[in-house]
Parts: structure tokens; C-alpha cells; sequence
């Protein structure tokens, strides 16, 4: 049987934190290192040449990536395994944190199995992840330079007296405004300028996005979400490439975890009670599934583009979303009816409607449906 080495990485922009537990010992050996790649290298053989037998590398995932996991996959025959910050297992009463207990905590936690791991993106989907989410980046820039817009026409007691902000009259209403304070204008064009050069490059990532859709990895993930009500192409693709490997969702209630729609509970003994939402995990999907679930408020319905997106997609998909559309609005009715508010409902909602999308694009949903 192979003897196995434990190694806890507390990583950070320039120094990284190592600590070794060898086989049969509780102490670990620990040093510090520069994050760069000689350092990196060295780190290695140095770990390697401690004792034979396999390595096992660990650190918590957060703003330093996957950099480091490749290099050491790339670089030696160890692997490495990334850790959910937000499921370590922590003491109630410690109170000393250090960067060198965070490593040596590591790998004690490691090789005693108590840690989470990260499922790891492969450079194509962290690529195509980091350009979904700069679009929703510049989506919220876009938002927050109109805002700056707007609130300074209103201190002004200037208001649009038109039906809509942000069509084309409301916009020409904008380039006709006047002030008689230099300053003000120079404050107003400024921001007019600053919204247009976001949404021009909005319009160019858009482009990206939407070729993305097509890409051979995400094309039938894309194709079967727009089958649903209020997901079109943007949407999907932010779907899919935040997911990616759909495989490992083995049941639909682990997409709603790991999303965090499912309620948090607190139970003891006989009393069991449940509270909000989690909100752990993937808030990009999370955000996409409410903003989603908002529309199926309205009636159930097909309209022209719903058709045309269904065009030529499996019978299955096409009749799984009608389900949805019909069961969510039924849902909404009730449960305003008996008084909840409508976030709450919409909530509900989205959590339903993953179950949904988990039974559309897993593989097992679709090998059940097949028997």
C-alpha cells in the first residue's frame, strides 16, 4: 500500500505558506515560499525528495485561481485539489488565524478527509466563464453610469416627462438639455459620454457571447435552455458556461444547493425549523434563475420567438418546459394567494424552476426518461 503525503497551501499574491504531514507523523514540516514559478519548482522537489510515495496537494480557492493547481499537475506527478473556503470545518472557539495555521489546518483537514473540493475548469470554460461574467460586469457598469445620470437630472428638478427612460426620445430629450452653469454641462456630457462607450462595449462583447452559443462544447446546452420561457441565448450561455461539466449534478436538489435556493435549517430534536434561502455557491446562476423566474408570473404562453427558439429541438425538452411554464404560474397563483410576498414566491420559483433545468440537461434525467 502507497504511503501518502499531505500538503496544505495557504496561498496568497506573493507568498505561499507550506505545510507537510508525512506518513505516520502529526507534525508538520513548513516553510514559506515566493509565489513564483522557480519558487514553485523548487517546492516540489523539495516535497518529493522528503519521502517516497504519492503527494497530495491542497489550497482554498479564491482570487489566485486555478494558476497554481495547473502548475503543480503540469509541473510534477502529485495532484491537487482545490478547497471550498465556505465548508471548511472551523472551531467555535479559535481565535488565532495566521497564515501558517491556515496551511498547517489544511493539511491536517486534508488527510483527514473533512475537506470540499472545488470541481476544477479547464482553461477553454474558466475562458468562456470570465467573458459571460465581464458582460455582466458591463451590464451593471452601464446601470450604475445611468443611475449617476439620472440622479443628477433629478437633484436638478429636471424630469422626463416621457413613458420610457432610455429609448431613443428619451435620448434625444437628453442632448437637448441646457444649463446655464457651465459645470453642468461639462457634468452631463461626461456622463453621456461614459454611458455611450459602455454600451458600445457591451455590443462588442455581446458578440463574443453569442458566438460562444455556438461553440461545439456549449451549442446543445444553449439550444435546449432557450426551450424555456425567458431564457434566450445570453441567458443560456451563462448557464452553461457556468455549470460546464453537467455530469455532476446527480440529482436536481444538488443543483439547488449548489446554487443556494434551498432554505437553511436549524433542527433539533423534535423541533425542526427552516429559514432563508442559503445563498451559498454560484450567485451568477442564482441571479439568472430569479431574474428568470419573475416571467413566469405572467400567463402561460407561446409566443413567436419562444416558437422559433423551439424549432427543431427533442420532443422531450420542448414538453418539459411547457410543464414548467404551467406548474410555475400555478405555483405563483397559490402561493400569493395565501399571502406570501411575491419575492418570496418568485424564490420558490427559481427553485423550481433548477429542478427543471436539471432534468433537461443532466444525463440522467435523460437516461431515466429513455426507460
Amino acid at each position: 500500500m502507497k504511503r501518502t503525503i499531505f500538503v496544505g497551501l495557504d496561498v496568497h499574491k506573493q507568498w505561499i505558506n507550506v505545510a507537510v504531514l508525512l506518513p505516520g507523523q502529526d507534525t508538520p514540516i513548513e516553510w514559506r515560499i515566493v509565489n513564483e514559478p522557480q519558487a514553485i519548482r523548487r517546492m516540489l522537489k523539495r516535497v518529493a525528495e522528503l519521502s517516497p510515495g504519492d503527494v497530495r496537494y491542497c489550497y482554498e480557492a479564491g482570487p489566485c485561481g486555478y494558476a497554481l493547481q495547473r502548475q503543480i499537475i503540469s509541473w510534477s506527478d502529485a495532484s491537487c485539489m482545490l478547497v471550498a473556503p465556505s465548508l471548511i470545518p472551523r472551531k467555535p472557539g479559535e481565535r488565532i488565524k495566521t497564515d501558517r495555521r491556515d496551511a498547517r489546518k489544511l493539511a491536517q483537514l486534508f488527510r483527514a478527509g473533512l475537506l470540499t473540493e472545488v470541481h476544477p475548469l479547464t482553461e477553454e470554460d474558466e475562458a468562456a466563464r470570465d467573458l459571460s461574467r465581464a458582460r455582466d460586469d458591463l451590464r451593471e457598469d452601464l446601470t450604475r453610469a445611468r443611475h449617476r445620470l439620472s440622479k443628477f437630472l433629478l437633484r436638478r428638478a429636471i424630469t422626463f416627462t416621457g413613458k420610457k427612460a432610455w429609448t431613443n426620445a428619451h435620448r434625444r430629450w437628453l442632448e437637448s438639455l441646457r444649463f446655464d452653469n457651465p459645470a453642468d454641462s461639462a457634468v452631463v456630457a461626461d456622463y453621456l459620454l461614459a454611458i455611450e462607450h459602455i454600451e458600445q462595449r457591451l455590443k462588442s462583447l455581446l458578440v463574443h457571447v453569442e458566438r460562444l452559443g455556438h461553440d461545439p462544447r456549449y451549442a446543445k446546452a444553449v439550444a435546449t435552455l432557450r426551450c424555456f420561457r425567458s431564457i434566450d441565448t445570453l441567458s443560456a450561455v451563462g448557464y452553461a458556461v457556468e455549470l460546464h461539466n453537467f455530469d455532476r449534478f446527480t440529482s436536481a436538489r444538488r443543483l439547488m444547493s449548489f446554487v443556494g435556493l434551498i432554505p437553511g435549517e436549524h433542527s433539533s430534536g423534535e423541533r425542526r425549523r427552516q429559514g432563508s434561502i442559503t445563498k451559498t455557491g454560484n450567485s451568477h446562476v442564482r441571479r439568472l434563475l430569479i431574474e428568470a423566474a419573475w416571467n413566469y408570473r405572467h400567463r402561460p404562453h407561446v409566443g413567436a420567438s419562444l416558437r422559433e427558439r423551439r424549432k427543431g429541438q427533442p420532443p422531450r425538452v420542448i414538453a418539459l418546459a411547457d410543464r414548467a411554464m404551467l406548474r410555475l404560474h400555478r405555483r405563483y397563483e397559490r402561493l400569493t394567494h395565501r399571502g406570501v410576498l411575491p419575492q418570496k414566491a418568485v424564490v420558490a420559483m427559481a427553485r423550481e424552476l433548477a429542478g427543471f433545468i436539471w432534468a433537461a440537461l443532466s444525463p440522467l434525467a435523460s437516461q431515466a426518461a429513455a426507460h
